[in-house]
């Protein structure tokens, strides 16, 4: 007896038939003999829905509150869920994330899960039950109920499966897998069978919306092997083949790993870029600049310091878009003070674009064809970043597609190795 965590995400669960869908799929998997825990999201536009509805009420609501009112989208999905598989002749249960409890921090609309409570869930396995448990949400030592961010029923799923111990995590959305790039923009973007979980956070924290980077970062910390597969196909599909299915994330580099450079292109159109310029080359400029952003809660990506001309310098970096008018007035009120730089100016018409694949660790020559690549097809870089398994690249927004196909195709990515 295998112990099996489904997550399913909004598309999954967007009607009452698609919800009827899920509890046959998960009705076979708990008649084969496994064990079942099922984290769902919220029905398809739900959480924008209550988040409209903030917003009408109070334009900057509290986050408190906020986190209050987004939490319950979950909550119906489970119950609903619960009583399909009812109706199926099943027995389900369905939890709240402060009822297991799911235990987090308290950076509401953002919390992060520091422990999760097994014993209620293995109580009701152990009886022959299926739990339903609410992805996205958990309780912080207040009792205030706290949410996760966007996409973070991905990761409430990887945690629980961390928790238990469980077999694999099987991530059920509305794509067939992880592809070489987002097959919208290219055409030819071919179904990886396996990727590694360095090769997945990087896609993940570049762009790729497929899953949310704490979830693929909580299965490395655990090793919780996680499969991507589509949650559209038949749900009487035989087990066998869908255990098969989809892009399994492994610890496992596949052994034609040397042939393959490179993995995928993942890209994000959500950036920003600041530059604060005629700063004083001295230590701790860095810190003095990002010091205060870091405090706002905003992650900052990509950075550059120029050489220094006369004593002053010009430092870049980039922010997720929706950020950039509160990375502007914190470097207003909190930073231009105490450096006195000459100006600071911004661009939000950005985007980055990076190839990723740990192949890149045995072949020379990367980054020269990546660069070749977009000067062929005009496109300039305003900066650049890398680690072992990638390089990224900042360009104008209105070259992204073109620079991603023109890369897919470099890096023959479109041919199965």
């Amino acid at each position: 007896m295998a112990l099996i965590v489904h997550k399913y995400g909004g598309t999954s669960m967007g009607s009452t038939e698609r919800i009827r869908n899920v509890a046959r799929r998960v009705a076979k998997w708990h008649d084969a003999g496994n064990q079942i825990v099922v984290v769902p999201s919220a029905m398809s536009g739900e959480t924008n829905r209550l988040i409209g509805l903030a917003r009408e009420i109070m334009p900057q609501p509290d986050p408190r509150e906020l986190d209050m009112l987004a939490s319950t989208g979950e909550q119906v999905s489970v119950a609903l869920l619960s009583m399909a598989l009812q109706s199926l002749g099943k027995q389900a249960v369905s939890y709240a994330g402060w009822q297991v409890p799911i235990k987090t921090n308290s950076a509401f609309t953002k919390a992060r899960i520091q422990s999760i409570d097994d014993a209620k869930i293995r109580k009701d396995l152990d009886a022959g039950k299926i739990v339903i448990v609410t992805g996205f949400q958990g309780v912080d030592e207040g009792g205030n109920i706290t949410t996760l961010g966007r996409g973070g029923s991905d990761t409430s799923a990887v945690a629980v499966a961390a928790a238990l111990k469980a077999q694999e995590c099987l991530i059920f959305t509305d794509v067939d897998g992880v592809y070489t790039t987002d097959p919208r923009v290219v055409t030819e973007a071919r179904r990886l069978n396996t990727v590694t979980f360095e090769e997945m956070l990087e896609m993940a924290s570049l762009g790729s919306k497929v899953l949310q980077i704490r979830s693929v970062e909580f299965a490395g910390n655990y090793r919780m092997p996680t499969r991507v597969l589509s949650s559209l196909t038949d749900p009487m599909i035989s087990l066998e083949e869908e255990a098969r299915s989809g892009t399994l994330i492994s610890f496992e580099e596949d052994t034609k790993m040397e042939q393959a450079t490179i993995t995928g292109i993942a890209f994000s159109r959500d950036e920003a870029k600041i530059t604060v310029q005629g700063v004083p080359d001295k230590p701790g400029i860095a810190y003095q600049i990002l010091g205060p952003v870091a405090d706002a809660n905003i992650e900052v990506d990509m950075i550059i310091q120029n050489q220094a001309v006369d004593g002053r310098t010009d430092f870049s970096f980039t922010v997720p878009r929706g950020e950039y008018a509160k990375t502007i007035d914190v470097l207003e009120k909190s930073v231009k003070g105490h450096i006195n730089p000459t100006s600071i100016t911004g661009d939000t018409k950005v985007s980055k674009v990076s190839v990723v694949g740990v192949g890149m660790r045995s072949h020379v020559g990367i980054a020269s064809q990546m660069f070749r690549t977009l000067a062929e097809e005009g496109i300039n870089i305003q900066l650049i970043s890398t680690s072992e398994i990638k390089i990224s690249v900042l360009i104008d927004e209105k070259y992204m597609e073109l620079a991603v196909r023109a890369l897919h195709k470099a890096f023959d990515l479109e041919k199965a190795v």
